[in-house]
């Protein structure tokens, strides 16, 4: 097939230079013809006209006459000679040397070689006077030939072009001829490997039929029974292979070429919402639904897919919607006429994901805050020239602030990861937690000032001593008093209140902010959970202060509990037990 493409298009471009020379050529001889054709005409009319100008000696207006149709006619000598070499007029004036006409002349005779030009001459019989001559040559023929070239050239082009789109299609459909004639030429030297003579599917459907006769060929020349190559499950490995795969949570589908199920076990029917009954044996186009996942399987059932495709689907109706993960991919690679789906439900991956997004993008906003004070602070008690203390102090106070907000972020990250890996450890301290309470109250001082907020705290004249991770419960205080600052508007009013109740230390932070709608009042304990109130998506925040908090408390043996009113404020309860001798 190719040395015979190659054939063809050797004569092919031999006749395409032969009839661009033909072209050529005749284009070349018509333009000569045409040209002369010109000259004569010209030499006739002007021979007319120089008669009378010349009877009339009007020899100014033959000199111009002349000189017009050199120029019209592109002629490169145009010149009216009388007698021997006696020249009246001309195209080029510096050629001319007879400036009077004389009364008569001795006729020249015609086609004269000695002037030394050659061209086409004409007589003119002036009466009376003599005969005159004229001469014309014209100049080099000036054929462009570049258009009949450039046609000839496309038009190769596009003879070629087809010419090979024709070989590549015809070779395209015999290609699983000449494999079966390969096959039968292997059949003939005794092969009888079904998979040695089958030929690929993505040839079409000539070659799933010859891979389907072929197989049922080679089965035919085994020996009585089952095939020697027939590894199908018995009965009752099927029927364990069924039920193995019914505990997966992973769904599986196979369906055939025409998109009918095969099997299903149980979760496949589960996420596609249907029974199994309605899928094996049955068209599952709808129950798939997305285009995507139709394209893909049909490729891959139909052989012109090789690999493995996975789509994900977003589902939403009735049933709350969700996220599907569809991967196809072949049951046996180069095998068409079955595809295997696995569905796997990743909504709970997509929420985690998307809520860990959040979580990173509100601690990034978390950490750079009290940075940027800290840089800011720190340049401007560097750039202070002044010597004010009072001003150098501030600036070192606010740098102290902001460390310590930026120390308590990151404590916060590492202890809920302690606490998810169960890691966490804590330790037995003596906690004063009115001296604890008095060192928060300085940290949350300015910022309830810049809030115009009023911020009180009401301790017990003495308190006992508390046996726990004095860090911890910092911790948990800070972040309970900062939310109550936080979601405070300006003007409102922050109480803390220490107390014993019952064996326990309680403590009560109750704010006059927006409040928690009821609904949403154990919500807002869950990991990176943010109230849907409008007014919060306005506060930064990373979602774990209250999961922090309450995770601690109950570590010690406490908890965290919440009372509020939307748009009245909220009251958060920590309390902490305390053994019997320091209840006393």
């Amino acid at each position: 097939m190719a040395s015979t493409g190659l054939a063809a298009v050797a004569v092919l471009v031999i006749f395409l230079l032969a009839t661009a020379a033909w072209v050529l050529r005749s284009q070349r001889t018509t333009g000569q013809v045409a040209r002369q054709e010109q000259v004569d005409a010209i030499g006739t009319l002007l021979s007319d006209s120089a008669a009378r100008m010349l009877a009339g000696g009007e020899l100014t207006q033959l000199r111009g006459a002349l000189n017009t149709a050199a120029r019209t006619w592109d002629l490169s000598v145009c010149r009216i000679t009388i007698g021997k070499h006696q020249i009246v007029a001309d195209a080029d004036p510096h050629q001319i040397n007879v400036q009077t006409l004389p009364p008569q002349w001795s006729p020249l005779p015609q086609n004269d070689e000695g002037s030394g030009v050659h061209g086409q001459f004409f007589s003119i019989e002036v009466p009376g006077r003599g005969i005159a001559q004229l001469q014309i040559v014209p100049a080099g023929a000036k054929v462009d030939y570049w258009q009949t070239q450039a046609g000839i050239g496309v038009g190769a082009v596009i003879v070629l072009t087809a010419l090979l789109l024709l070989y590549r299609f015809t070779a395209a459909k015999l290609r699983p001829l000449w494999l079966v004639r390969d096959a039968l030429s292997a059949v003939a030297a005794g092969d009888r490997n079904a998979e040695r003579l089958a030929i690929s599917p993505k040839f079409g459907e000539e070659a799933i039929a010859w891979n389907a006769l072929v197989s049922e060929a080679c089965r035919a020349v085994q020996p009585t029974g089952r095939p020697a190559n027939d590894q199908r499950p018995t009965r009752e490995q099927a029927s364990d292979l069924d039920a193995a795969c019914d505990v997966m949570t992973n769904g599986l589908l196979l369906v055939d070429a025409r998109l009918r199920g095969k099997f299903a076990n149980g979760a496949a029917a589960v996420y596609l919402r249907t029974r199994r009954e309605n899928l094996v044996g049955q068209d599952v186009s709808a129950l798939l639904g997305d285009e995507r996942v139709l394209a893909a399987v049909r490729s891959i059932a139909l052989g012109s897919a090789q690999g493995s495709v996975t789509i994900e689907v977003e589902r939403k109706d009735d049933n709350g919607g969700g996220v599907l993960r569809f991967t196809a991919r072949p049951v046996r690679k180069g095998d068409a006429g079955a595809a295997m789906i696995v569905i796997d439900d990743i909504t709970q991956q997509r929420v985690a994901d998307a809520a860990r997004n959040s979580f990173v993008a509100q601690v990034a906003h978390e950490l750079r805050t009290p940075l940027t004070n800290i840089r800011l602070y720190v340049e401007t008690a560097i750039e202070d020239d002044t010597g004010d203390l009072a001003q150098l102090r501030n600036a070192l106070s606010i740098v102290n602030s902001e460390s310590r907000r930026l120390e308590r972020t990151v404590s916060e990250m590492l202890s809920v990861s302690e606490i998810e890996a169960g890691s966490i450890r804590l330790r037995h301290d003596d906690v004063r937690l009115d001296e604890m309470l008095n060192e928060v109250k300085e940290d949350f001082s300015q910022q309830a000032k810049d809030k115009n907020i009023t911020f009180e705290m009401s301790l017990p004249p003495k308190m006992p001593t508390l046996q726990g991770d004095r860090d911890k419960i910092v911790l948990t205080v800070h972040n309970l008093i900062g939310n109550a600052l936080k979601y405070t508007p300006k003007g409102g009013r922050v109480a803390v209140t220490l107390d014993v109740q019952s064996g326990k230390a309680v403590v009560d932070v109750a704010d006059s902010g927006i409040g928690i709608a009821p609904e949403e009042a154990d919500l807002v304990f869950d990991r990176f959970y943010r109230s849907k109130d409008e007014r919060v998506a306005k506060i930064t925040g990373t979602g774990l202060g209250l999961t922090l908090a309450r995770e601690i408390a109950r570590l010690h043996g406490g908890d965290v509990t919440l009372q509020s009113e939307i748009n009245k404020g909220s009251t958060f309860t920590l309390s902490l037990p305390m053994t019997e001798a320091q209840a006393a």
